[in-house]
Protein backbone atom coordinates (compact mmCIF):
# COMPACT_ATOMS: atom_id res chain seq x y z
CA UNK A 1 0.00 0.00 0.00
CA UNK A 2 1.06 3.61 -0.16
CA UNK A 3 2.53 3.90 3.34
CA UNK A 4 6.31 4.27 3.24
CA UNK A 5 8.57 1.97 5.18
CA UNK A 6 10.52 3.45 8.05
CA UNK A 7 14.33 3.35 8.10
CA UNK A 8 14.89 2.77 11.81
CA UNK A 9 16.58 -0.35 13.19
CA UNK A 10 14.87 -3.70 13.83
CA UNK A 11 14.37 -2.99 17.55
CA UNK A 12 12.09 -0.08 16.71
CA UNK A 13 9.74 -2.48 14.92
CA UNK A 14 8.94 -4.62 17.96
CA UNK A 15 6.35 -2.41 19.75
CA UNK A 16 4.20 -1.81 16.66
CA UNK A 17 4.33 -5.44 15.48
CA UNK A 18 3.55 -6.66 19.01
CA UNK A 19 0.56 -4.31 19.33
CA UNK A 20 -0.84 -5.45 15.96
CA UNK A 21 -0.30 -9.11 16.91
CA UNK A 22 -2.12 -8.57 20.20
CA UNK A 23 -5.12 -7.11 18.37
CA UNK A 24 -5.00 -10.05 15.94
CA UNK A 25 -5.25 -12.55 18.82
CA UNK A 26 -8.12 -10.58 20.37
CA UNK A 27 -9.80 -10.46 16.97
CA UNK A 28 -9.63 -14.26 16.64
CA UNK A 29 -11.34 -14.69 20.00
CA UNK A 30 -14.11 -12.20 19.19
CA UNK A 31 -14.64 -13.72 15.74
CA UNK A 32 -15.00 -17.19 17.27
CA UNK A 33 -17.61 -15.93 19.74
CA UNK A 34 -19.58 -14.11 17.04
CA UNK A 35 -19.18 -17.03 14.64
CA UNK A 36 -20.80 -19.45 17.05
CA UNK A 37 -23.75 -17.11 17.27
CA UNK A 38 -24.12 -16.78 13.50
CA UNK A 39 -23.85 -20.55 12.95
CA UNK A 40 -26.54 -21.14 15.54
CA UNK A 41 -28.70 -18.54 13.81
CA UNK A 42 -28.23 -20.40 10.51
CA UNK A 43 -29.30 -23.66 12.10
CA UNK A 44 -25.81 -25.15 12.41
CA UNK A 45 -24.35 -26.73 15.54
CA UNK A 46 -21.24 -24.56 16.10
CA UNK A 47 -19.32 -27.27 17.99
CA UNK A 48 -16.06 -28.00 16.18
CA UNK A 49 -16.87 -25.67 13.27
CA UNK A 50 -14.65 -22.90 11.97
CA UNK A 51 -16.05 -19.41 12.48
CA UNK A 52 -17.65 -17.82 9.40
CA UNK A 53 -16.86 -14.40 10.88
CA UNK A 54 -13.60 -13.02 9.54
CA UNK A 55 -11.10 -12.45 12.32
CA UNK A 56 -9.29 -10.21 9.81
CA UNK A 57 -12.26 -7.83 9.79
CA UNK A 58 -12.42 -7.81 13.58
CA UNK A 59 -8.68 -7.08 13.73
CA UNK A 60 -8.97 -4.04 11.46
CA UNK A 61 -11.92 -2.72 13.44
CA UNK A 62 -10.03 -3.16 16.70
CA UNK A 63 -7.07 -1.31 15.20
CA UNK A 64 -9.29 1.59 14.15
CA UNK A 65 -10.83 1.78 17.63
CA UNK A 66 -7.42 1.82 19.32
CA UNK A 67 -6.09 4.46 16.93
CA UNK A 68 -9.07 6.77 17.37
CA UNK A 69 -9.91 6.23 21.04
CA UNK A 70 -6.53 5.67 22.67
CA UNK A 71 -4.15 6.90 19.97
CA UNK A 72 -1.06 5.31 18.40
CA UNK A 73 2.18 5.97 20.33
CA UNK A 74 5.04 7.29 18.22
CA UNK A 75 7.26 4.35 19.19
CA UNK A 76 4.77 1.96 17.50
CA UNK A 77 4.77 3.76 14.14
CA UNK A 78 7.74 1.94 12.59
CA UNK A 79 6.41 -1.49 13.51
CA UNK A 80 2.96 -0.68 12.16
CA UNK A 81 4.43 0.46 8.82
CA UNK A 82 6.59 -2.68 8.64
CA UNK A 83 3.59 -4.90 9.30
CA UNK A 84 1.49 -3.25 6.59
CA UNK A 85 4.25 -3.32 4.00
CA UNK A 86 6.07 -6.58 4.69
CA UNK A 87 4.06 -9.02 6.78
CA UNK A 88 0.98 -8.43 4.61
CA UNK A 89 2.82 -9.64 1.50
CA UNK A 90 4.23 -12.65 3.34
CA UNK A 91 0.72 -13.58 4.47
CA UNK A 92 -0.57 -13.46 0.89
CA UNK A 93 2.25 -15.76 -0.22
CA UNK A 94 1.41 -18.25 2.54
CA UNK A 95 -2.28 -18.23 1.58
CA UNK A 96 -1.33 -19.51 -1.88
CA UNK A 97 -0.68 -22.99 -0.49
CA UNK A 98 -4.40 -23.33 0.24
CA UNK A 99 -5.10 -23.56 -3.50
CA UNK A 100 -4.52 -26.52 -5.78
CA UNK A 101 -4.69 -26.46 -9.56
CA UNK A 102 -6.47 -29.81 -9.36
CA UNK A 103 -9.49 -28.03 -7.87
CA UNK A 104 -9.97 -26.37 -11.25
CA UNK A 105 -9.95 -29.75 -12.96
CA UNK A 106 -12.53 -31.08 -10.50
CA UNK A 107 -14.95 -28.31 -11.38
CA UNK A 108 -14.80 -29.23 -15.04
CA UNK A 109 -15.28 -27.53 -18.38
CA UNK A 110 -18.69 -26.08 -17.47
CA UNK A 111 -17.95 -24.87 -13.97
CA UNK A 112 -14.91 -22.82 -14.94
CA UNK A 113 -16.86 -20.60 -17.41
CA UNK A 114 -19.43 -20.02 -14.65
CA UNK A 115 -16.67 -18.74 -12.37
CA UNK A 116 -15.24 -16.56 -15.14
CA UNK A 117 -18.67 -15.04 -15.88
CA UNK A 118 -19.25 -14.30 -12.19
CA UNK A 119 -15.84 -12.64 -11.74
CA UNK A 120 -16.07 -10.66 -14.98
CA UNK A 121 -19.58 -9.44 -14.21
CA UNK A 122 -18.55 -8.18 -10.79
CA UNK A 123 -15.38 -6.46 -11.96
CA UNK A 124 -16.98 -4.72 -14.93
CA UNK A 125 -20.27 -3.71 -13.29
CA UNK A 126 -18.85 -2.46 -10.00
CA UNK A 127 -16.14 -0.50 -11.82
CA UNK A 128 -18.78 1.12 -14.02
CA UNK A 129 -21.12 1.85 -11.12
CA UNK A 130 -18.33 3.25 -8.96
CA UNK A 131 -17.34 5.67 -11.70
CA UNK A 132 -20.94 6.76 -12.17
CA UNK A 133 -21.14 7.49 -8.44
CA UNK A 134 -17.80 9.37 -8.51
CA UNK A 135 -16.02 7.16 -5.99
CA UNK A 136 -12.20 7.11 -5.73
CA UNK A 137 -10.92 4.71 -8.43
CA UNK A 138 -8.73 2.67 -6.08
CA UNK A 139 -11.57 2.17 -3.60
CA UNK A 140 -13.81 1.01 -6.44
CA UNK A 141 -11.15 -1.43 -7.60
CA UNK A 142 -10.84 -2.90 -4.10
CA UNK A 143 -14.61 -3.32 -3.75
CA UNK A 144 -14.79 -4.91 -7.19
CA UNK A 145 -11.96 -7.34 -6.42
CA UNK A 146 -13.36 -8.31 -3.03
CA UNK A 147 -16.89 -8.85 -4.35
CA UNK A 148 -15.85 -10.71 -7.48
CA UNK A 149 -12.97 -12.95 -6.41
CA UNK A 150 -12.33 -13.92 -2.82
CA UNK A 151 -13.35 -11.25 -0.36
CA UNK A 152 -10.76 -9.95 2.09
CA UNK A 153 -7.83 -11.85 0.54
CA UNK A 154 -8.53 -10.27 -2.85
CA UNK A 155 -8.62 -6.80 -1.30
CA UNK A 156 -5.35 -7.33 0.54
CA UNK A 157 -3.68 -8.77 -2.56
CA UNK A 158 -4.90 -5.99 -4.85
CA UNK A 159 -4.11 -3.09 -2.50
CA UNK A 160 -0.28 -3.12 -2.85
CA UNK A 161 -0.50 -3.62 -6.61
CA UNK A 162 -2.62 -0.47 -7.10
CA UNK A 163 -0.97 1.56 -4.32
CA UNK A 164 -4.20 1.79 -2.30
CA UNK A 165 -4.28 3.83 0.88
CA UNK A 166 -4.97 2.29 4.29
CA UNK A 167 -8.33 4.05 4.59
CA UNK A 168 -9.46 2.57 1.26
CA UNK A 169 -8.46 -0.92 2.37
CA UNK A 170 -10.26 -0.56 5.70
CA UNK A 171 -13.42 0.72 4.02
CA UNK A 172 -13.42 -2.02 1.37
CA UNK A 173 -12.86 -4.80 3.92
CA UNK A 174 -15.80 -3.55 6.00
CA UNK A 175 -18.10 -3.44 2.97
CA UNK A 176 -17.19 -6.91 1.77
CA UNK A 177 -17.53 -8.43 5.22
CA UNK A 178 -21.01 -6.97 5.80
CA UNK A 179 -22.57 -8.08 2.52
CA UNK A 180 -20.71 -11.38 2.48
CA UNK A 181 -22.15 -12.20 5.89
CA UNK A 182 -25.67 -11.34 4.72
CA UNK A 183 -25.18 -13.63 1.73
CA UNK A 184 -23.95 -16.43 3.99
CA UNK A 185 -27.13 -16.27 6.07
CA UNK A 186 -29.66 -15.78 3.24
CA UNK A 187 -28.37 -17.57 0.13
CA UNK A 188 -28.58 -21.20 1.37
CA UNK A 189 -32.33 -20.91 1.88
CA UNK A 190 -32.83 -18.91 -1.33
CA UNK A 191 -30.91 -21.58 -3.25
CA UNK A 192 -33.09 -24.29 -1.75
CA UNK A 193 -36.20 -22.56 -3.12
CA UNK A 194 -34.87 -21.69 -6.59
CA UNK A 195 -32.41 -24.44 -7.60
CA UNK A 196 -32.94 -28.17 -7.93
CA UNK A 197 -29.52 -29.87 -8.07
CA UNK A 198 -26.84 -30.13 -5.39
CA UNK A 199 -24.09 -29.15 -7.82
CA UNK A 200 -26.11 -26.13 -8.96
CA UNK A 201 -26.67 -24.97 -5.39
CA UNK A 202 -22.98 -25.41 -4.59
CA UNK A 203 -22.01 -23.54 -7.75
CA UNK A 204 -24.31 -20.68 -6.75
CA UNK A 205 -22.98 -20.44 -3.19
CA UNK A 206 -19.38 -20.66 -4.42
CA UNK A 207 -19.81 -17.79 -6.90
CA UNK A 208 -22.26 -15.54 -5.04
CA UNK A 209 -20.84 -15.34 -1.50
CA UNK A 210 -17.70 -13.21 -1.06
CA UNK A 211 -15.15 -14.60 1.39
CA UNK A 212 -13.94 -18.21 1.54
CA UNK A 213 -14.92 -18.58 5.19
CA UNK A 214 -18.39 -17.25 4.39
CA UNK A 215 -18.82 -19.67 1.46
CA UNK A 216 -17.88 -22.60 3.69
CA UNK A 217 -20.26 -21.30 6.37
CA UNK A 218 -23.13 -21.03 3.88
CA UNK A 219 -22.47 -24.49 2.44
CA UNK A 220 -22.09 -25.98 5.92
CA UNK A 221 -25.44 -24.48 6.91
CA UNK A 222 -27.07 -26.03 3.84
CA UNK A 223 -25.44 -29.40 4.52
CA UNK A 224 -26.60 -29.57 8.13
CA UNK A 225 -30.10 -28.18 7.60
CA UNK A 226 -30.90 -30.11 4.39
CA UNK A 227 -28.48 -33.06 4.78
CA UNK A 228 -26.67 -32.63 1.47
CA UNK A 229 -22.92 -33.26 1.50
CA UNK A 230 -22.52 -32.63 -2.25
CA UNK A 231 -23.46 -28.96 -1.86
CA UNK A 232 -20.56 -28.45 0.55
CA UNK A 233 -18.17 -30.18 -1.86
CA UNK A 234 -19.36 -28.24 -4.92
CA UNK A 235 -19.32 -24.88 -3.13
CA UNK A 236 -15.81 -25.42 -1.74
CA UNK A 237 -14.34 -26.49 -5.08
CA UNK A 238 -16.05 -23.59 -6.86
CA UNK A 239 -14.71 -21.07 -4.35
CA UNK A 240 -11.16 -22.41 -4.49
CA UNK A 241 -11.27 -22.23 -8.28
CA UNK A 242 -12.52 -18.65 -7.99
CA UNK A 243 -9.64 -17.86 -5.64
CA UNK A 244 -7.06 -19.11 -8.14
CA UNK A 245 -8.09 -16.37 -10.54
CA UNK A 246 -6.54 -13.91 -8.10
CA UNK A 247 -3.15 -14.57 -9.70
CA UNK A 248 -4.54 -13.48 -13.09
CA UNK A 249 -6.75 -10.59 -12.01
CA UNK A 250 -4.23 -8.73 -9.81
CA UNK A 251 -1.79 -8.09 -12.73
CA UNK A 252 -4.71 -6.95 -14.89
CA UNK A 253 -5.93 -4.51 -12.23
CA UNK A 254 -2.36 -3.29 -11.74
CA UNK A 255 -2.01 -2.66 -15.48
CA UNK A 256 -5.31 -0.74 -15.62
CA UNK A 257 -4.34 1.31 -12.57
CA UNK A 258 -1.06 2.47 -14.08
CA UNK A 259 -2.73 3.32 -17.38
CA UNK A 260 -5.55 5.41 -15.96
CA UNK A 261 -5.50 9.04 -17.01
CA UNK A 262 -4.92 10.22 -13.43
CA UNK A 263 -1.76 8.14 -12.97
CA UNK A 264 1.15 10.03 -14.50
CA UNK A 265 3.49 7.76 -16.45
CA UNK A 266 6.67 9.76 -15.95
CA UNK A 267 10.14 8.48 -16.70
CA UNK A 268 10.56 7.15 -13.17
CA UNK A 269 7.14 5.44 -13.14
CA UNK A 270 7.35 3.20 -16.18
CA UNK A 271 5.24 0.09 -16.04
CA UNK A 272 7.60 -2.86 -15.67
CA UNK A 273 7.08 -6.54 -14.95
CA UNK A 274 7.64 -5.89 -11.24
CA UNK A 275 4.50 -3.73 -11.18
CA UNK A 276 2.42 -6.14 -13.27
CA UNK A 277 3.63 -9.21 -11.39
CA UNK A 278 4.68 -8.16 -7.88
CA UNK A 279 6.90 -10.59 -6.00
CA UNK A 280 4.13 -11.50 -3.57
CA UNK A 281 1.82 -12.50 -6.46
CA UNK A 282 4.55 -14.68 -7.93
CA UNK A 283 5.07 -16.16 -4.48
CA UNK A 284 1.31 -16.79 -4.22
CA UNK A 285 1.37 -18.65 -7.56
CA UNK A 286 4.51 -20.55 -6.55
CA UNK A 287 2.84 -21.79 -3.37
CA UNK A 288 -0.24 -22.92 -5.34
CA UNK A 289 2.04 -24.87 -7.68
CA UNK A 290 3.83 -26.36 -4.66
CA UNK A 291 0.45 -27.41 -3.25
CA UNK A 292 -0.52 -29.01 -6.56
CA UNK A 293 2.70 -31.00 -6.78
CA UNK A 294 2.30 -32.08 -3.17
CA UNK A 295 -1.30 -33.19 -3.77
CA UNK A 296 -0.19 -35.18 -6.82
CA UNK A 297 2.66 -36.95 -5.07
CA UNK A 298 0.59 -37.55 -1.91
CA UNK A 299 -2.12 -39.27 -3.94
CA UNK A 300 0.53 -41.69 -5.21
CA UNK A 301 2.15 -42.33 -1.84
CA UNK A 302 3.98 -39.51 -0.02
CA UNK A 303 3.99 -35.76 -0.74
CA UNK A 304 7.56 -34.93 -1.75
CA UNK A 305 8.49 -38.34 -0.35
CA UNK A 306 7.85 -37.11 3.23
CA UNK A 307 4.17 -36.70 4.18
CA UNK A 308 1.21 -39.00 3.66
CA UNK A 309 -2.02 -37.43 2.42
CA UNK A 310 -3.37 -36.65 5.89
CA UNK A 311 -0.09 -35.15 7.10
CA UNK A 312 0.28 -33.11 3.89
CA UNK A 313 -3.20 -31.64 4.33
CA UNK A 314 -2.25 -30.69 7.88
CA UNK A 315 0.96 -29.00 6.68
CA UNK A 316 -0.87 -26.95 4.05
CA UNK A 317 -3.59 -26.02 6.54
CA UNK A 318 -1.05 -24.82 9.09
CA UNK A 319 0.81 -22.70 6.52
CA UNK A 320 -2.19 -21.36 4.59
CA UNK A 321 -5.08 -21.20 7.03
CA UNK A 322 -3.34 -20.68 10.37
CA UNK A 323 -0.13 -18.76 9.67
CA UNK A 324 -1.14 -17.08 6.41
CA UNK A 325 -4.83 -16.22 6.60
CA UNK A 326 -5.20 -16.03 10.37
CA UNK A 327 -1.95 -14.82 11.92
CA UNK A 328 -0.12 -12.83 9.23
CA UNK A 329 -3.11 -11.28 7.46
CA UNK A 330 -4.86 -10.70 10.78
CA UNK A 331 -1.81 -8.90 12.20
CA UNK A 332 -1.45 -6.90 8.98
CA UNK A 333 -5.05 -5.74 9.03
CA UNK A 334 -4.79 -4.78 12.68
CA UNK A 335 -1.88 -2.59 11.60
CA UNK A 336 -3.99 -1.11 8.79
CA UNK A 337 -6.59 -0.20 11.42
CA UNK A 338 -3.93 1.30 13.66
CA UNK A 339 -2.94 3.57 10.80
CA UNK A 340 -6.49 4.67 9.99
CA UNK A 341 -8.15 7.72 11.52
CA UNK A 342 -11.92 8.22 11.48
CA UNK A 343 -11.29 11.55 9.81
CA UNK A 344 -10.23 9.82 6.58
CA UNK A 345 -13.81 8.64 6.00
CA UNK A 346 -15.17 12.18 5.89
CA UNK A 347 -16.46 13.04 2.45
CA UNK A 348 -16.84 9.42 1.32
CA UNK A 349 -20.22 8.85 2.95
CA UNK A 350 -22.44 5.87 2.23
CA UNK A 351 -21.82 5.67 -1.50
CA UNK A 352 -19.28 2.82 -1.22
CA UNK A 353 -21.81 0.76 0.75
CA UNK A 354 -24.41 1.38 -1.95
CA UNK A 355 -21.95 0.23 -4.61
CA UNK A 356 -21.02 -2.78 -2.49
CA UNK A 357 -24.66 -3.75 -1.96
CA UNK A 358 -25.68 -3.39 -5.60
CA UNK A 359 -22.49 -5.13 -6.72
CA UNK A 360 -23.17 -8.05 -4.37
CA UNK A 361 -26.68 -8.39 -5.78
CA UNK A 362 -25.42 -8.37 -9.38
CA UNK A 363 -22.68 -10.93 -8.69
CA UNK A 364 -25.20 -13.08 -6.84
CA UNK A 365 -27.62 -12.90 -9.77
CA UNK A 366 -24.86 -13.81 -12.23
CA UNK A 367 -23.96 -16.81 -10.05
CA UNK A 368 -27.61 -17.84 -9.89
CA UNK A 369 -28.04 -17.69 -13.68
CA UNK A 370 -24.88 -19.77 -14.21
CA UNK A 371 -26.03 -22.31 -11.63
CA UNK A 372 -29.46 -22.49 -13.25
CA UNK A 373 -28.01 -23.02 -16.72
CA UNK A 374 -25.02 -25.24 -15.96
CA UNK A 375 -25.53 -26.76 -12.52
CA UNK A 376 -27.33 -29.88 -13.71
CA UNK A 377 -24.45 -30.73 -16.08
CA UNK A 378 -21.73 -30.60 -13.40
CA UNK A 379 -20.84 -33.80 -11.55
CA UNK A 380 -18.12 -33.85 -8.89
Amino acid sequence: MSTPTGKSGPASLIPGVALAALLMVLGIWIADVLGRGFLSLAGVDPAGKASPVSSVLIAVLLGIVVRNVVGLPDYCADGVRFTVNRLLRLGIIFVGIKLSLFDVLKLGALGIPAVIVSISTGLLFITWLGRRMSLPPRLVTLIAAGTSICGVTAILSTAPAIEAEDKEVAYAVSIIAVFGMIGMLVYPYLARMLLTTSEGIGLFLGTAVHDTSQVVGAAMAYKEVFRDERVLQAATVTKLTRNLFLALVVPILSYLHFHRSDVAMSADRKLGLSKLFPAFVLGFVGMAILRSIGDSTASQGLAFGIWNLSAWKNVTSQIGDVWGARYLLGTSMAAVGLGTSFSVFKGIGLKPFVVGFIGAMVVGFAGFVMALLLGRFIHL
